[in-house]
């Protein structure tokens, strides 16, 4: 059994619009293909805004669209300041953003502050020579007498983080894949350049920023090994898991990049600011680049995407590391996302996915923070088995077949169940649509009202309605084998909510108070399997 109360529940008059919002995620390869060329694209989100407004949410996030030769699909930037033009134009992307204010969204869009391409014009001119005006730019180091690597510090995608470049004769650092090699953080330079790339899309009307990996954008500049971690019963895909991050991300420095970009979006007018945070020390770095009124708005970190299992446990320890004390963050909790397999295919046996999916999207919706909603994840799409020889990801070929693929998270968002593409755009989209998607799509769903999607507008129209649920404060988080339970408290309001996430009925002694809101034929005396209750108290 575990418990803690959270701090009392801000004033709804005085929240920012962001404060209890529901993010949906766009990725755009594979939203909507307006041309036919198989890629999902700016003007096929547009398009699709309107399905996006109708579940109620208060902003897209969108992955990124930059210029890139999308050889890790556009976390890769050749050009920050850019359309690619397999996404469109800069006047697409103005469009979309017009269009979804007229519908009421806030537009949120990734920026890649950790490293760019290696097609970008700021690396061609830092491995030109050692003495060039952007030679400090990436990070450089000589090899070690032996002609090894700097240190021994390993890429999240496999072998060493770092490649030789004869034209420096030097070795740059890459903490991704070698196409990627790090911008050097600590550079006044590099700050200045990335804080202006935010102003141009700021000023281009965008109201946030969802901001990629910038636990990554600092490195030790003493160049120091990192040591070794230490044992574990998890298995070790990559090298990378052999070793504590200790030198090569995570510097003391980056707190304070963070706050001249959250002092440059404090002059736009209702401006997001959200890091993804992954690693070790996530929590401790999540609370530091969220702390106090200076630094980002919120964080997200790895809590349930990658998790096996989604116990009452895990959920109660989740919701406990941010119990909303006097000058810290605001939390954000996704399920599921482009780089996360499908919530549904990890945590549910087909039998019972359909009761499952309701529970899930009812316990999004009742967490204190910020919820992401992934594209499909209102329809319930299930992971897509990828055959390798259509494998487009590359840490899946590098690691195939010990990690879920990306790809399986990313195909096509099925619009139209009758169509060939199932209402995509293109009859062979750049990944492989799956036939067990083709019954979950649009617009079957739209016509039967006991769907999912229906269910998805539901449950946020619950949360949007009683502030307790949307930014409330949360209380006594108890969590049992099966049993999840914890109270949301606002403006007099108190709601208490009630998990079941098991495949077997149990009994509970915790539903006092009238039913608000029932999930799978909940009610105050049994939950039966992945049934869940609100009730107001």
């Amino acid at each position: 059994m575990s418990s803690h109360a959270s701090s009392p529940a801000p004033d709804a008059q005085a929240l920012p619009w962001w404060q209890g919002a529901a993010i949906y995620q766009i990725y755009p390869r594979s939203f909507r293909d307006s041309n036919g060329d198989g890629i999902g694209d700016l003007p096929g989100i547009t398009a699709g805004l309107d399905h996006v407004a109708s579940l109620g949410v208060d902003a897209v996030w969108i992955s990124p669209f930059f210029t890139s030769p999308m050889r890790d699909f556009g976390y890769d930037v050749a050009d920050y300041c850019d359309v690619d033009p397999i996404f469109g134009t800069l006047s697409d992307f103005d469009a979309l953003v017009t269009r979804a204010h007229e519908l009421g969204l806030k537009v949120l869009i990734d920026q890649v502050y950790s490293h760019t391409s290696d097609d970008h014009a700021w690396f061609a001119e830092s491995r030109a020579s050692r003495d060039n005006p952007k030679a400090d730019w990436y990070v450089w180091h000589n090899a070690k007498p032996d002609g090894s690597p700097p240190t021994n510090w390993q890429s999240v995608f496999g072998g060493p983080a770092w490649t030789w470049d004869a034209r420096r004769g030097q070795y740059y650092l890459h903490n991704f894949l070698a196409s990627q090699p790090q911008l050097n953080g600590h550079n006044p330079d590099v700050q200045q350049a990335l804080l202006d790339v935010a102003k141009f899309w700021l000023d281009r009307g965008v109201d946030g920023f969802r901001i990629d990996a910038i636990n990554f954008s600092m490195h030790d500049p003493e160049f120091r090994d990192n040591p070794p971690a230490p044992p574990t019963d998890k298995p070790r895909t990559r090298p990378f898991d052999f070793q504590l991050k200790t030198y090569n991300q995570s510097h003391r420095d980056i707190p304070l990049f963070l706050e001249r970009l959250r002092s440059l979006a404090d002059r736009y007018d209702a401006t997001f600011t959200l890091a993804e945070v992954g690693g070790d020390e996530a929590l401790v770095e999540m609370k530091s680049f969220t702390q106090g009124d200076a630094r980002l708005n919120s964080a997200y970190g790895f809590d349930f995407l990658y998790a096996d299992k989604l116990t009452p446990q895990l959920v109660c320890r989740a919701l406990g590391d941010w119990p909303g004390q006097p000058g810290e963050g605001w939390p954000s909790w996704a399920f599921e996302n482009h780089d996360a397999p499908r919530a549904v295919s990890r945590w549910a046996a087909p039998e019972h996915r359909a009761a499952f999916l309701r529970c899930k999207m009812a316990l999004l919706a009742a967490l204190r923070g910020n919820i992401i909603v992934y594209q499909g994840e209102e329809l319930g799409l299930t992971q897509v088995d990828i055959p390798f020889e259509q494998l487009q990801d590359p840490e899946a070929i590098a690691n195939w077949p010990l990690t879920l693929s990306r790809d399986g998270v990313r195909t096509p968002l099925p619009w139209a169940g009758d169509a060939p593409d199932m209402g995509f755009g293109s009859a062979k989209p750049w990944l492989p649509a799956s036939e067990d998607h083709r019954p979950l799509a649009i617009d079957r769903q739209e016509a039967d009202d006991a769907s999912l999607l229906h269910f998805t507008r539901d449950v946020l129209a619950l949360r949007n309605g009683h502030p307790a649920l949307h930014h409330g404060a949360l209380e006594r988080c108890r969590a049992s084998a099966a049993l999840l339970s914890f109270d949301r408290i606002a403006d007099g309001e108190r709601i208490r909510c009630l998990f079941n996430l098991s495949d077997q009925t149990i009994d509970t002694a915790d539903a006092a108070g009238s039913p608000i809101f029932a999930v799978n034929a909940a009610d105050t005396g049994t939950l039966p399997p992945y049934g869940a209750l609100f009730l107001s108290c």
